[in-house]
């Protein structure tokens, strides 16, 4: 199947030159009077190299076929990450290389999709946010409500990002996955 480079998203599988590829992050330009373009960063299925690539906005991309099948993260023991299907409780073993920045944000339990091309998982993909538990930041310091400064915060799989300072130890706050920012506090 052919796709428009404007049509590119996170998490989408492409082949290049024989080589499939998956979309870790897009851009898209428009500088004054030159063409429109889209600027990816792809990551090499075969040996998990970050590539940078800027494509045309004209130009045609292969998509292959992706089957999708619902997994729950287990555990992890060293660099390898354990998931189980759902339906069928077949495990699969994956190492950093397939999962990337993705365990950061992972909690054993949760359910990602799991991406195959010919039979053969290539990647996974995780949920859009989560939500983590701040296990460390510092208290709030006096004053800081009246300007918009943020504080770090470390959550419960070792993620640190910024948070506002009314954020405590213990509170569970929802985190976006593509950029890793703060999006709230959970009730």
């Amino acid at each position: 199947m052919l796709l428009k480079a404007t049509d590119i998203r996170r998490g989408m599988v492409i082949t290049m030159d024989g080589v499939n590829f998956v979309v870790v992050d897009f851009a898209h330009h428009t500088p004054g009077n030159l063409r429109a373009m889209v600027q990816t960063k792809l990551r090499n299925m075969n040996n998990g190299a970050l590539i940078d690539k800027r494509l045309r906005s004209v130009d045609q991309i292969e998509v292959p076929y992706v089957e999708t099948k619902e997994f729950e993260y287990l555990y992890s023991a060293g660099d390898e990450h354990v998931f189980m299907e759902a339906e069928t409780y077949d495990q699969l073993h994956f190492d950093k290389d397939i999962i990337g920045t993705a365990m950061q944000f992972l909690l054993p339990n949760t359910k990602v999709m799991v991406k195959y091309i010919n039979d053969k998982a290539v990647s996974i993909e995780i949920p859009d946010s989560v939500e983590l538990t701040v296990t460390d930041t510092p208290p709030a310091l006096a004053g800081a409500t009246a300007t918009n400064q943020y504080k770090e915060a470390t959550l419960e799989t070792g993620l640190k990002v910024q948070v506002p300072p009314f954020i405590k130890p213990g509170e569970k706050i929802r985190i976006d996955t593509r950029t890793s920012e703060y999006l709230e506090r959970v009730k």
